[in-house]
C-alpha cells in the first residue's frame, strides 16, 4: 500500500471517533496495555508530559513543545485530531512522522493488531509511543484523546500532568456535570507527579484537591498564582503578555482564550525549572513567539490573510464560544461575514444563541458523517433572525464570502474543528 492508501486503511477498518462518533470510543485500557505490550513497552522509553482538559489542550501542548524545543531538547509531540494530514498527529521538534513509517507500521503490524480490533485512537497512540522511542526523543507532550481515565494515553507515568479546564463537552462518556466531567479528567493525576490546573471553579476544584491528596501529587492552581500581570491584543493579532518571572513576552497564538492557556503554560514551565529542567527567559518568549513555526500548529484564530481579514478557529463548544464570540463581536471591521457549521454531538442550540445578530451568515456543513446538515443549521439561524444563505460544502460557502466581502470585511470560518479542516485542506490544492 502506498501512504494514501495506508490512511484510507486506517480510516476505514478501525473505529475513527472523528468519522463515526460515539460507536469509535473504546472504553478501557486492554487494546492499548496489550499493543504496548507487543512493541516492548515503549512509552517507557522517554520523558512525558500529559495534558488533558475540555478545551485549550492543543494550544498548551504546542506552545509547551515549542518552548522546550527552543531550551534545545529534542520533544516529541502527540495530537489530535489532525486537520490536513494524519502525521500531524505526531511530530518531533515539528517534523511529522515520515509517510514511509506509516506505511511500514501498518504492513508489518497488521497481523497481530487486526485481531485486537482496536480503536483507530488505541492504533495511533501505540505507533506514536513506538516512533518516540525509536527516534530517542528527550521528552515526549502527550495530549489525552477524550476524558483522561480511561483515555488510552493514561498508560503513562509523566513528569508533570497538566489539565487546562472543564466545561461540558463529551457528556455521553464523562458525565453530566463539571465535578464528574473533572473526575474524569483528574484520572491523570498519578503517585508523586505535580499537577498543573489551568482554570477551575466550586464545582470542580474538590475533586481535583482530593484526587491529588490520595496520590501525594503536588497541586499547582495556575489561577492562583497570577504569574500575567496584564495582556493585550496587539495590531497584527497576536497577544502581548506582561509576566511577573519573564518579562514582556508576544505570543503568536492571537485568540483571547490564550491568556488562560498562557498562565497555565508558565505555570508548568516554572514547575519543570523545580524539578531540573535548565528552560531560559529565552527559550520561553521564543516558544510564545514562534510556537505556530516551531510546530505546524493551525486553526487557533489563525490569521489566513488581510484586506479583508480572514481568520478561522477550531473553537466547537460552548466553552470556547463564549470567549469566540466576545473576540468577533469586539473585531473592527464594515460587515462580520460568517462561515458556520457544526457536528453532532455538540450543543448547537448554545453556541448559535451566542453568534452577533449583525452578522452576514454562510450556513454550511462539514465532509464529515457528523455533520449536522446545512438546512438545520440555517432553520436554527432563521428561528433566532439571522441573516445567511446556505452552502453545500466548506469550500462554496468560503468562496461566497470572500467575493461578497469588501476590504474593511472580517471574515470567520469555523463552529467545528472540521469546517477548518476542510477549509484548510481546500487551500492547500
Amino acid at each position: 500500500m502506498n501512504y494514501k492508501e495506508t490512511t484510507e486503511y486506517l480510516f476505514n477498518s478501525t473505529p475513527v471517533f472523528e468519522h463515526v462518533g460515539a460507536s469509535a470510543y473504546k472504553e478501557g485500557l486492554s487494546n492499548t496495555i496489550a499493543l504496548d505490550e507487543h512493541f516492548g513497552n515503549p512509552h517507557r522509553q522517554f520523558k512525558t508530559i500529559h495534558v488533558a482538559g475540555t478545551n485549550g489542550k492543543g494550544s498548551v501542548s504546542h506552545t509547551l513543545a515549542a518552548i522546550l524545543q527552543s531550551a534545545g531538547m529534542r520533544v516529541g509531540l502527540y495530537t489530535s485530531p489532525h486537520l490536513i494530514d494524519f502525521r500531524e498527529r505526531i511530530r518531533i521538534n515539528g517534523t511529522p512522522i515520515s509517510e514511509q513509517y506509516v506505511i511500514d507500521f501498518v504492513e508489518q503490524e497488521r497481523s497481530f493488531f487486526e485481531p485486537l480490533h482496536p480503536s483507530f485512537f488505541e492504533l495511533t497512540t501505540a505507533m506514536a509511543f513506538k516512533y518516540f522511542a525509536e527516534q530517542h526523543v528527550d521528552i515526549a507532550i502527550i495530549e489525552v484523546g477524550l476524558g483522561g481515565r480511561l483515555d488510552c494515553t493514561n498508560i503513562i507515568t509523566p513528569l508533570l500532568s497538566i489539565i487546562t479546564n472543564i466545561s461540558f463537552d463529551h457528556t455521553q462518556f464523562l458525565g453530566n456535570t463539571l465535578a464528574k466531567i473533572a473526575g474524569e479528567k483528574a484520572g491523570i493525576i498519578k503517585n508523586n507527579v505535580p499537577v498543573i490546573i489551568g482554570e477551575y471553579n466550586a464545582d470542580t476544584r474538590p475533586v481535583f484537591e482530593q484526587k491529588a491528596n490520595e496520590l501525594s501529587a503536588p497541586i499547582h492552581f495556575a489561577a492562583d498564582e497570577q504569574l500575567i500581570k496584564d495582556y493585550h491584543t496587539t495590531d497584527d493579532g497576536k497577544m502581548y503578555y506582561f509576566t511577573n518571572d519573564y518579562g514582556e513576552i508576544t505570543g503568536q497564538l492571537g485568540g483571547q482564550c490564550q491568556q488562560l492557556n498562557a498562565a497555565t503554560i508558565l505555570c508548568a514551565i516554572n514547575e519543570l525549572k523545580n524539578i531540573g529542567f535548565n528552560i531560559s527567559e529565552d527559550a520561553v518568549k521564543r516558544g510564545f513567539t514562534n510556537v505556530a513555526d516551531l510546530t505546524c500548529l493551525m486553526g487557533r484564530w489563525q490569521r489566513l490573510q488581510i484586506n479583508p481579514l480572514v481568520i478561522c478557529d477550531t473553537g466547537h463548544n460552548v466553552a470556547g464560544w463564549q470567549l469566540l464570540s466576545k473576540q468577533i463581536k469586539q473585531q473592527k471591521c464594515h460587515t462580520r461575514r460568517i462561515v458556520f457549521g457544526m457536528v453532532d454531538d455538540k450543543d448547537l442550540e448554545h453556541v448559535m444563541n451566542m453568534l452577533p445578530v449583525d452578522a452576514q451568515y454562510y450556513w454550511t456543513q462539514a465532509s464529515t458523517h457528523r455533520a449536522i446538515p446545512v438546512e438545520k443549521i440555517e432553520s436554527e439561524g432563521i428561528k433566532r433572525n439571522l441573516k445567511g444563505v446556505r452552502f453545500a460544502n466548506v469550500e462554496q460557502a468560503y468562496k461566497a464570502a470572500l467575493t461578497d466581502a469588501a476590504t474593511d470585511d472580517f471574515i470567520f470560518i469555523g463552529g467545528s474543528s472540521y469546517i477548518v479542516a476542510d477549509l484548510l485542506t481546500f487551500l492547500k490544492k
